[in-house]
């Protein structure tokens, strides 16, 4: 009988070659014989994707109405101004922002209590407007609290007074 030497070892692409993926890939669902299965999976979840997409978009451009085939009615084309995206300009881009602030910003935008676009405030105005509203705020605070140093030194006192 003839004795075996050891083989020398496989490292590398001689190794890899001699592995039997399919054996591992098998367990776990996908070995050759699991390909026709995923083949179809995904077939379908980019045909599923693809229509959702579609679908997305042309609600997104759409004259119409979400799945309706009718035209929209004169009274909701009327209002619709008041539903529309509006545009934002990119934060880093200091033309467009400074374009946005002078037209108003956010305020110019704003929609009235009444439905009616307030394109009457600009930046400036409306700056002043808020400053004003927070010191009639700090105003009525420091009111009621001297009000109530006042009723509570005279409840001390022993005067009635609610």
């Amino acid at each position: 009988m003839v004795r075996k030497r050891f083989q020398p070892a496989k490292t590398g692409f001689e190794l890899l070659k001699t592995m039997d993926y399919d054996k591992y890939l098998s367990r776990i669902g996908l070995g050759k014989k699991d390909y026709p299965f995923w083949k179809q999976m995904g077939k379908g979840l980019l045909s599923a994707y693809a229509l959702i997409g579609a679908c997305w978009w042309y609600n997104g451009t759409s004259p119409l109405g979400w799945w309706t085939l009718k035209p929209k009615p004169k009274e909701e084309k009327e209002l619709a101004h008041l539903y529309e995206r509006r545009e934002f300009p990119y934060p880093g881009d200091k033309e467009a922002m400074e374009e946005f602030i002078a037209k108003g910003g956010m305020i110019g935008t704003a929609i009235g209590p009444k439905g009616i676009p307030e394109l009457d405030k600009d930046a400036y105005n409306y700056h002043q407007e808020l400053q004003d509203k927070k010191l009639h705020q700090e105003a009525q605070k420091l009111w009621f609290r001297m009000r109530n140093e006042v009723i509570s030194e005279l409840q001390e006192k022993g005067f009635d007074i609610e």
